[in-house]
C-alpha cells in the first residue's frame, strides 16, 4: 500500500465512536507503520456518534479527494421511535415532549413519506456541526442557548418505508450531501400529527462505496499494520 501516494480506506465505523474516532486509529496504525510522528489522514463526510457504517478515510495524497467524495448520494438505514421528541432528534438527549401515536396507520406512514421525496427545503438540527457566526450550533444547544438555523435546499432521491409497527417505522433513505436524517425524522413526525425521533443510523452506502465493501476499524489496523502488499484492495473484501 502506498499511504504517502494515497490510498482510500472504507470502513464501518462503529456505535460510539466519533468519526474522529475512526480517524484516529488509522492514522495511529499508519504512522507506525511508516515510522514517522506526523501523518495526513482525513473523512468524507462525518457520521454521528451514535450511527454506524460506512466512513471513507483518505490518506497521504488521497485527501484532495475528500470533496469530491464527500459530495457523492449516501444511503442509509433508520428506525424511528412515533410520539417522543428529543432536543437532539435523536438518544443523545432525553425526551423532551410526548405525542399520540395510536392514530398513525401504515398507510399514513407511506403519505407523509411521499411528502419529503425530490427537492426539500429542510432546517438543520440545532444539535449539529452547522456554523452560527463562526462557532457549532451543537455547541449552543448543548449550553442551553436558542438558535435559529435557516432552511437549505437538498434532494432525497429515495425514501422507502421498510418497517412499520405501531409506535415506530424504519426507512431506507438516498439523499444528497448535506441531509441530516434526524431533521427528516423530526419532519415525518410533524407530518404524521405526532414527534419522532431516531433510535437507530446506519449510513449504508457513499457514493459507489458500500458497506459491504468496509472494513472493520480493527480488521483495517490488522492490515495496515502487517504491512499488507499493494495488491490488496483495501476498499474490497470480496476475498474475506
Amino acid at each position: 500500500m502506498d499511504f504517502v501516494e494515497g490510498e482510500i480506506i472504507v470502513v464501518d465505523k462503529p456505535y460510539g465512536w466519533t468519526s474522529f474516532d475512526a480517524v484516529k486509529r488509522l492514522r495511529g496504525a499508519i504512522q507506525r507503520t511508516l515510522g514517522v510522528k506526523k501523518f495526513k489522514v482525513g473523512h468524507a463526510g462525518t457520521l454521528d456518534p451514535l450511527a454506524t457504517g460506512v466512513l471513507i478515510v483518505c490518506t497521504g495524497r488521497a485527501t484532495k479527494q475528500i470533496d469530491a467524495l464527500q459530495a457523492g448520494e449516501k444511503e442509509y438505514v433508520a428506525t424511528l421511535r412515533l410520539g417522543a421528541t428529543t432536543p437532539s432528534f435523536d438518544l443523545e438527549t432525553e425526551i423532551d415532549r410526548e405525542y399520540p401515536f395510536d392514530h398513525i396507520t401504515r398507510e399514513m406512514a407511506e403519505e407523509a413519506l411521499a411528502k419529503f421525496r425530490g427537492k426539500i427545503m429542510q432546517v438543520p438540527p440545532v444539535f449539529s456541526a452547522v456554523k452560527i457566526d463562526g462557532k457549532r450550533a451543537y455547541k449552543y444547544a448543548r449550553k442551553g442557548k436558542e438558535v435559529e438555523l435557516k432552511a437549505k435546499p437538498l434532494e432525497i432521491t429515495a425514501l422507502e418505508l421498510l418497517d412499520f409497527q405501531p409506535g415506530s417505522m424504519t426507512i431506507r433513505v438516498v439523499c444528497s450531501k448535506g441531509t441530516y436524517i434526524r431533521a427528516l425524522a423530526r419532519d415525518i413526525g410533524e407530518a404524521l400529527g405526532s414527534g419522532a425521533h431516531l433510535t437507530a443510523l446506519r449510513r449504508t452506502r457513499v457514493g459507489v462505496h458500500t458497506a459491504q465493501q468496509a472494513w472493520s476499524v480493527e480488521k483495517a489496523v490488522e492490515l495496515i499494520e502487517s504491512q499488507t502488499p499493494a495488491e490488496i484492495d483495501m476498499t474490497n473484501k470480496a476475498d474475506r
